[in-house]
């Protein structure tokens, strides 16, 4: 059974750093694409980035680019969110996803989807 499970979310300054977890089981991380999502209240849900193996991170919002970086740790089965500079745009819950043939997520298809709960992240001085 795969099973996300997101941690790491709350509360930062303007400015600020925060490290997301998105702890991986099921699946392998040398073969399955991990996403991050974020979902802002109010607005619809958006990609950050996908990363593939073999293939590197693709990112999906511009100005997250030089402030957001992923990694992963093989050991625990888990990848991570790096985040940098937080901006009130920034806040909403997090989500990680992967998808069960291989590709990128992109929340269309759930049947093929795996998706954690969210964790969320405020931004507030």
């Amino acid at each position: 059974q795969v099973r996300l499970v997101e941690s790491g979310g709350g509360l930062v300054q303007p400015g600020g750093s925060l490290t997301l977890s998105c702890a991986v089981s099921g699946v392998s991380l040398d073969v399955y694409p991990i996403a991050w999502f974020r979902q802002a209240p109010g607005k619809e849900r958006e990609g950050i980035l996908c990363f593939m193996p073999g293939d590197g991170t693709k990112y999906y919002i511009d100005s997250v680019k030089d402030r957001f970086t992923y990694s992963r740790d093989n050991a625990v089965n888990t990848v991570y969110l790096h985040m940098s500079s937080l901006q009130p745009e920034d806040p909403g819950v997090y989500y990680c996803a992967t998808q069960l043939y291989g590709h990128c997520p992109s929340g269309a298809d759930r049947r093929l989807e795996r998706w954690g709960q969210g964790t969320p992240v405020t931004v507030s001085s």
